[in-house]
């Protein structure tokens, strides 16, 4: 991994992918952070630029975040790549969905900016003690 750890920050509502570059950009710069807007912005941007962990909405045009997860799970070249699913789908069937694809975090909004932020950093860190 290079010295800024990519994230890769999947949404269609373009005021949710500006208030998650904030608060992940806010305490310092050690993030790059890429946007793609709907899931097959979001497969395709996954494929090309290699982001180690995926900020991943449900509902967004085109491939759901669950299809655009279930892909890259199984894809041998991009299977290691960290998968948080960030949604307003918050049921227990969500969940269980979530699971199912190989997701490796789920949370729901409204989210606790600072929560996310320590998600995202402890995910990151799993990472590279692998």
């Amino acid at each position: 991994m290079s010295d800024k750890a990519k994230i890769l920050i999947a949404d269609d509502e373009a005021s949710l992918r500006t208030l998650l570059r904030a608060v992940i950009s806010a305490e310092d710069k050690e993030f790059e952070i890429i946007e793609a807007v709907d899931g097959d912005d979001a497969y395709n941007k996954i494929q090309s630029d290699k982001p180690d962990l995926v900020i991943l909405d449900v509902m967004m045009p085109g491939q759901s975040g669950f299809e655009v997860c279930e892909k890259v799970k199984a894809d041998s070249g991009l299977k290691e790549t960290i998968i948080l699913i960030l949604t307003a789908k918050g049921q227990e069937t969500d969940k269980e969905w979530a699971n199912s694809v190989g997701a490796d975090c789920f949370l729901t909004k409204p989210f606790s900016p600072l929560e996310l932020l320590e998600t995202v950093r402890e995910l990151l860190k799993q990472k590279t003690t692998q």
